[in-house]
């Protein structure tokens, strides 16, 4: 199928396109291609399998396929005997202790002396991916509408709260000063509200766009973090030293990401680990845009989990799981993300929490 990027024929592909074309052609593909030879030892990983695989190309190459795959061995040894190819709908790969659903059609590319094939390449569909994208839009769709909502109803809040603490100033000018105190409660209480209706409004200024490190913003959040908290919670760090700098607001970010660490240590209830992890993706999809490499933040925690009433509802304005919580710090981090064109993913299980903010590199903001 792609004889001339997997060591075959290699003077164009099908005989029109270019080696180097149809190398780039591979590369910017968003199905897994993966290519092994008669001893199913892979040879050729482009950047959507190595994605799927959670492993580079230095590390598979050169290994058995069965290395990292090890329930489809028999099928892909049968396909070799025979020369037949094959597809399979739903198959699980296990992944480091969780399973991921992907469709995979294998071809066999047949050799000249007839005795089965030389070679097979494994094209993989990640069902989950695709999933992942349709429920990302969903979610990014109703977070908009969610915002459009508070913001109008913050501004309608605004004219009448301003009237009734103005009201309340010009009433505490006539009092005597043993009745100004009933004034100031007003006053004060308003001032409290006021407060509430800018944090549900989110940010509202022009964003400061210069270079950004993402570990100066875990590093930042981190000490402002360690100031905070008690000796129960452990802060550590894995970080991907090479990743570039990407364009952005960083005091935005810093609120982001400290919004998210807060959340982990009240749900931790002040005792438990946490991890600040940076690493790459590539290839990889957000709403409507697929950028060749984006940032994966991750802020993970030891937390009892999301509760399930709240799963689908977690990322909405006022919507907390604590008494003394406002259900802010989530949305507010959300709209931070998207308006840098990113998005905040999480996953959740009794024992690991990990929050996830995917911002793309090349964004100018």
């Amino acid at each position: 199928m792609f004889w001339g990027l997997f060591g075959w024929p290699d003077s164009c592909l099908y005989g029109v396109v270019p080696l180097s074309t149809s190398s780039q052609i591979i590369e910017n593909l968003t199905t897994g291609v993966v290519a092994v030879d008669r001893d199913l030892v892979v040879c050729t990983v482009n950047p959507a399998a190595e994605m799927i695989f959670e492993s580079s190309a230095k590390q598979m190459i050169g290994q058995p396929i069965a290395r990292f795959w090890p329930d489809i061995g028999f099928s892909l040894e049968q396909a070799l005997r025979s020369g037949h190819s094959f597809t399979r709908r739903d198959a699980r790969l296990s992944l480091l202790g969780r399973d991921v659903r992907v469709d995979l059609t294998v071809t066999a590319l047949l050799g000249r002396g007839g005795n089965g094939a030389d070679g097979l390449v494994l094209e993989i569909h990640a069902v989950d991916r695709l999933r992942r994208l349709a429920h990302d839009e969903e979610m990014v769709d109703h977070h908009q509408a969610q915002r459009l909502v508070v913001q109008g109803l913050a501004h309608e809040i605004k004219n009448p709260l301003g009237g009734l603490r103005g009201a309340a100033q010009l009433l505490e000018r006539q009092l005597g000063a043993g009745e100004r105190e009933y004034t100031r409660v007003i006053i004060r209480e308003a001032d409290r509200l006021q407060a509430l209706v800018d944090r549900l409004s989110g940010p509202t200024r022009p964003y400061r766009k210069t270079a950004v490190n993402i570990h100066q913003i875990f590093e930042h959040v981190r000490s402002l973090m360690l100031a905070e908290v008690g000796p129960g919670v452990d802060l550590k760090r894995d970080y991907d030293p090479s990743l570039p700098e990407l364009d952005g607001d960083p005091d935005q970010l810093v609120q982001a990401v400290l919004n998210l660490v807060r959340n982990s240590v009240e749900a931790m209830r002040g005792a438990g680990t946490i991890w600040l992890r940076s690493r790459i993706e590539r290839q990889f999809t957000i709403g409507q845009r697929r950028h060749r490499q984006v940032l994966r933040a991750e802020v993970e925690d030891t937390g009892p989990g999301v509760p399930p009433a709240l799963r689908e509802t977690l990322f909405y304005p006022m919507v907390t799981g604590r008494a003394e919580g406002t259900g802010l710090g989530l949305s507010i981090a959300q709209d931070i993300v998207r308006r840098h064109d990113g998005l905040i993913e999480y996953q959740s299980e009794p024992g690991r929490t990990v929050f996830t903010l995917f911002l793309p590199f090349e964004v100018r903001t």
